[in-house]
């Protein structure tokens, strides 16, 4: 075997193989392009589908979802309004027996708070008619 056969037969090889690669190549694009197509009829048509739902069901499902969220917020609220209350009354007692001068002042700061949590609690719940 001479070397020109032996190139010629080399240069044959990659060119097959060029050939082959090309091919595979072309079937993997085949298939991302129906695969793409696919995936976009798919999507159209869930919007579709999306967009037949009634909404006002929707704005009633979640409207009473909200609603029985409030009664567990305002319970938090009154809980929230019993720590801090007995945490100022702690605040006050120290301060009133250390004799401190603005005792006053931080027993109307605890109790208006106190006072605040309650009323914004049933104001919530008012307001919103839970």
């Amino acid at each position: 075997m001479r070397v020109d056969d032996t190139m010629e037969h080399s240069f044959i090889f990659y060119q097959k193989t060029k050939q082959i690669m090309k091919n595979v190549r072309e079937k993997r694009s085949i298939k991302k392009h129906l695969f793409s197509a696919c995936a976009t009829f798919l999507t159209m048509l869930l919007a579709f589908v999306a967009n037949a739902q009634d909404g006002n069901a929707g704005i009633n499902e979640a409207n009473t979802k909200v609603r029985s969220y409030f009664s567990a917020g305002t319970n938090l609220m009154y809980a929230v309004g019993a720590i801090v209350g007995l945490i100022g009354a702690i605040k006050v007692y120290q301060k009133w027996n250390s004799g401190d001068h603005d005792t006053g002042k931080v027993a109307a700061a605890w109790f208006g708070s106190c006072v605040f949590l309650v009323i914004v609690a049933t104001v919530i719940r008012s307001f919103f008619g839970v």
